[in-house]
């Protein structure tokens, strides 16, 4: 056998140019190291059952064959032991050498752990006890050609458990628990609602309209209708249409994107389950809740029927009988130290959540104010099951108001152990309370928030046909796995978690390529591929026909100098130049040079006129008369077509992408100019987005304007606003410095 010694790090790429080497002998010598397939007749598990009372020393006549991944090799001369692992567990091979032919004795003896091989031979239990399978034959199925990592350390580290998870699941068998009593819990979720009398349905992924959350979206663009489109964060809207229908119990399993942070409990790309039950409420969520709680509980953790407890991260949680219900008010009024509810003063509401460090926003009324004390500080607090309820209108657009006091909603969060579970309602079914909440939710957005839902026509139309009074319900799947398998982060119960794109260098796809041929593409051109990924597909879709601005660069510059002589001006023109420079070579490689010029001479004539509505007419006609072609006059008039209506509009890809940076790129400036270090590197987007709020702040550019840039792009502004800073750190040292010392000169002035 190979030497096995060679496995740790620092030899890992010696050891794979022997199993290459190893690889091509074996194909030397005809034998398919990849062969199409195998007749396994058993596996570990079910031998174990069978023989369970086979005698020590005992042979029997029984052929099977089995298969799986080398997990140990013992060579002794002419015994040899192998340990297969299978899905179902570990099978020992006791190999004799009367037993083989000289060829397969000798290609035995080449096994290396992880190789995945095929034994044919009769069930044996060795004199020392141990079940085995004596073969006569044993053939390759898949050559290992990297090692797996050393046996005594296991797999330890995280980041590489999470994005080589394949590895994760051979070296660590209890992680392959946790996803096979994931799959148990989904199996008993369907089969427990369609014991309810409910009915599964599937609902589309992609919305014209973000609803049925607050939340942030993805969005991706749907070429066959030529405009772009959200990935869902919800399937409530849809799901509630089809009570509306008149499918009285229906429910969803399925994955929801929200383009937000990842942490503990959070990941972009999430599994839910949503029901709906027409004439039920509030209460027949919370009936619902815990009974498929217990029922997950008693058949996964295997609980005793009213004795359902578990313990999660060393905390106990009882799910037996009635949980509590509690009003959200409540429990903030327990963690501040004083009752507070919808009537305390928002003033006083306001101190408490500076006295705890709460950040707040202007327009907040009390029920937001009560809601962020309760969420910052009330929901870590309760561990057994509890039903918070009582919800603020304001943080609750599609639930139902409460009778007796309709600044709150029908509406509960089953919390655990701090986290959320599940969401559920009363739902809303008065179509016109329904389009006000809806329009309310739009002008929230208009304020800059990119979690505001948009106004669902077809929704309130579809309510306007009258739906039934209902409850109805979200559940974090995730999360529900994490609790039942006393797992402490979101990443341990998802097989494919979101990570950071990897760093693979050319050497590393260079190692594993095969010899070159004419037909393969080169390492370099491999390696950039994989740098650009999608946006590799969004440039060259979205890219435009080769264009020509008439000008060189030099003869762009002179003709800005000689029309500009304030240095700021200046700077300004080639900080564009080079925002346009940059997304040119994401969206549209083949017209780098001409996205550059317009950007570098955008504002050409606004030193020597600064007449809003002449802007960049007068910059046409220099132009033109320098020799540009009517292409660039065009594509840098449309920036100023708010002030001028005769001008164009801001339509291509390159003019939507130089009226947003022109104007956000001088707010970035300004921000930039605030910071100790005088420089965007180290500039976040939370940091922009408070001096975008306020409004005295760089008072010179348009929030508006900036706002209009977003959408024109398609983007919500937290997404604009990283892009724009990652776009200026990319020509951030020609800018930075020059922005330092231009403070410098003027601070002396």
């Amino acid at each position: 056998m190979a030497d096995q010694s060679k496995t740790g790090e620092n030899n890992t790429n010696d050891e794979r140019a022997q199993r290459r080497a190893r690889r091509q002998a074996l194909i030397d010598a005809g034998v398919d190291p990849y062969p199409i397939r195998s007749n396994v007749t058993a596996h570990a598990a079910e031998l174990e059952q069978r023989y369970a009372n086979l005698q020590d020393g005992e042979d029997t006549t029984d052929e099977v064959t089995v298969a799986g991944r080398v997990r140990a090799f013992r060579d002794s001369g002419k015994i040899a032991f192998v340990v297969l692992e299978d899905a179902t567990g570990q099978i020992q091979l006791f190999c004799r050498v009367n037993n083989f032919a000289p060829a397969d004795w000798g290609l035995l003896k080449q096994v290396d752990l992880g190789d995945i091989v095929e034994a044919t031979g009769v069930v044996v239990r060795t004199r020392r006890g141990q079940l085995s399978v004596s073969p006569t034959s044993v053939r390759p199925l898949s050559k290992s050609l990297r090692p797996l990592p050393e046996k005594f350390h296991g797999l330890t580290d995280r980041e590489v458990r999470y994005r080589q998870r394949y590895v994760d699941l051979i070296m660590n068998p209890e992680v392959r628990d946790v996803f096979r009593r994931r799959s148990a819990i989904v199996s008993l979720i369907r089969r427990y609602m369609e014991a309810d009398g409910y009915m599964e349905v599937e609902t589309p992924m992609m919305h014209a309209i973000m609803g049925g959350a607050n939340a942030k979206p993805f969005v991706t663009h749907f070429n066959a209708l030529d405009r772009d489109f959200y990935l869902r964060i919800a399937t409530e809207l849809p799901l509630k249409r089809l009570i509306v229908g008149g499918m009285e119990r229906v429910f969803e399993i399925g994955r929801q994107f929200r383009n937000e942070g990842m942490d503990l409990t959070h990941n972009p790309e999430f599994t839910t389950m949503e029901a709906y039950c027409a004439y039920s409420d509030l209460d027949g969520m919370k009936r619902l809740t815990e009974g498929l709680f217990k029922a997950i509980a008693r058949e996964v953790c295997g609980c005793e029927e009213g004795h359902e407890a578990i313990t999660y991260q060393g905390q106990e949680v009882d799910m037996s009988g009635t949980w509590r219900s509690v009003a959200l008010s409540e429990v903030a009024s327990q963690v501040v130290g004083e009752h507070v509810d919808m009537d305390t003063p928002i003033e006083h509401l306001r101190g408490l959540c500076a006295a705890h460090g709460i950040d707040v926003e202007e327009g907040w009324g009390a029920g937001k104010l009560l809601f962020e004390l309760y969420d910052e500080l009330g929901e870590s607090t309760l561990v057994n099951p509890t039903f918070v309820c009582d919800y603020p209108e304001e943080v609750s657009p599609l639930a139902k108001r409460k009778e007796e006091d309709p600044r709150l909603t029908d509406r509960f969060e089953l919390v655990i152990c701090g986290h959320e579970y599940a969401n559920a309602f009363s739902e809303l079914n008065d179509p016109v309370d329904q389009a006000g909440r809806f329009a309310e939710q739009v002008a929230a957005k208009g304020m800059g928030d990119d979690e505001a839902m948009g106004y669902d026509y077809d929704y309130v139309r579809a309510l306007e046909y009258g739906m039934p009074p209902a409850g109805g319900i979200g559940y974090g799947i995730d999360r529900m796995v994490m609790l039942f398998c006393d797992q402490p982060a979101i990443r341990d119960v998802l097989l494919f978690p979101q990570m950071k794109p990897e760093v693979v260098t050319k050497a590393d796809i260079a190692s594993q390529l095969p010899e070159a041929t004419d037909s393969a593409a080169s390492v370099d051109a491999i390696a950039d591929d994989a740098e650009t990924g999608a946006s590799q597909e969004v440039a060259r879709e979205s890219a435009e026909p080769a264009l020509s601005t008439g000008l060189t660069r030099d003869q762009a510059l002179s003709l800005l100098r000689r029309h500009n002589k304030d240095p700021f001006h200046i700077q300004h023109a080639e900080t564009l130049e080079g925002l346009m420079r940059h997304y040119a070579e994401r969206y549209d490689p083949a017209n780098v040079d001409f996205w550059g010029q317009v950007g570098l001479l955008h504002d050409l004539d606004w030193e020597e006129s600064q007449d809003p509505v002449r802007h960049t007419v007068r910059a046409g006609e220099l132009i033109e008369a320098e020799g540009g072609t009517p292409e660039l006059v065009h594509a840098i008039q449309t920036h100023n077509s708010d002030n001028n209506p005769y001008l164009p509009q801001p339509e291509a890809r390159m003019e939507r992408v130089l009226y947003a940076a022109d104007e956000l790129s001088g707010l970035i400036q300004a921000a930039v100019l605030m910071r100790p270090s005088k420089s965007v590197m180290d500039l976040e987007v939370k940091s922009l987005k408070k001096k975008f709020k306020d409004k005295r702040f760089a008072a010179g550019c348009s929030r508006d304007v900036i706002r209009r840039g977003a959408e024109l792009n398609g983007m919500e502004l937290d997404d604009l606003f990283a892009s724009m800073i990652c776009a200026m750190r990319a020509i951030a040292p020609d800018r930075d410095e020059w922005l330092a010392a231009h403070l410098e000169d003027s601070e002396k002035q």
